[in-house]
């Protein structure tokens, strides 16, 4: 995409952070050509960019699934291990909860035909992600040490197809994470 004009460059930018918000309040559903009007272009600048609906849902995701991926490595030499899981889970959470179709996206199976590639797998790139500061956290005796990233990833999963109907979605997600990491009897760990 470096080679691209800036308008053409400019357009993407802005069709991705308006799909990302079409995407959140409407999910994978959203309506392109909604997109390609709040975005100020037409539908033709959409199909140019994101031949279909897939390719657009792909880029949205792949961009959050990146960003997390980058907030585990900030988080891989944090001094305390708990405090960095919880809150990159925390993050990981909030942007499944209010991106609709994220969930779905982790709860394919990405190793169903081990030839396909399969290097936009979200479910894949947050287990890499994610698997250092388990095990970091696990090694400093700050979570059970048969805690798994799948667990949490499913954990995660769980709780964004539960709320993703709510009212406010991020807000009834974050409540039950606390909930999970509490447990259900008063005084046991808080999340941070």
């Amino acid at each position: 995409m470096s080679s691209q004009r800036a308008d053409a460059r400019r357009n993407y930018a802005r069709l991705l952070a308006v799909a990302e918000q079409e995407i959140a309040a409407h999910g994978a559903d959203a309506s392109l050509e909604q997109i390609a009007r709040i975005a100020g272009v037409g539908s033709a600048t959409v199909r140019r960019h994101f031949p279909s609906r897939h390719a657009l849902l792909d880029a949205v995701f792949r961009g959050v699934i990146e960003n997390l991926g980058a907030r585990a490595r900030d988080l891989s030499d944090a001094a305390d291990a708990r405090a960095a899981l919880m809150d990159w889970l925390a993050a990981v959470n909030g942007n499944v909860a209010t991106i609709r179709g994220l969930a779905m996206a982790l709860t394919r199976d990405c190793t169903a035909n081990p030839t396909e590639a399969h290097e936009h797998c979200a479910s894949a790139q947050l287990t890499e992600a994610g698997e250092p500061l388990v095990r970091r956290a696990a090694a400093a005796g700050a979570v059970a040490p048969d805690l798994t990233i799948t667990d949490l990833l499913a954990l995660i999963t769980g709780i964004a197809l539960a709320t993703e109907h709510h009212a406010d979605p991020a807000a009834a997600a974050t409540r039950l994470l606390d909930l999970t990491v509490a447990g259900i009897s008063p005084g046991q760990g808080k999340r941070a």
